[in-house]
């Protein structure tokens, strides 16, 4: 079992920057991935960022690439996510997920709201 809780939502106007924070507890030594999703009002959950939890490959949605970084800090259980640029439409719930194998992730906080607006 691991927790998750996301913090470092909030209102921006458009252009500014946000860090979200996603600390980890629980059995984190055995995770393989972790990841952050969205959504927004009225649209369905999606992919945002992806990072493995010790080593590999970084991946990004083609919408944030170039704006966004993910990070992690492994002697802190967090994994972070640097939104510079942010658009209006970047307003949406943030999710942290987390994932003991390659396949679904079966983790997920309780969300963020970023807001951003024009």
């Amino acid at each position: 079992q691991v927790q998750l809780v996301e913090s470092g939502g909030g209102l921006v106007q458009a252009g500014a920057s946000l860090r979200l924070s996603c600390a980890a507890s629980g059995r984190t030594f055995n995770l393989y991935k972790m990841a952050w999703f969205r959504q927004a009002p009225g649209k369905e959950r999606e992919f945002v960022a992806r990072i493995p939890w010790r080593s590999g490959i970084i991946n990004y949605a083609d919408s944030v690439k170039g704006r966004f970084t993910i990070s992690r800090d492994n002697a802190k259980n967090t994994v972070y996510l640097q939104m510079n640029s942010l658009k209006p439409e970047d307003t949406a719930v943030y999710y942290c997920a987390a994932a003991f194998t390659g396949g679904d992730y079966g983790y997920w906080g309780q969300g963020t709201q970023v807001t951003v607006s024009s």
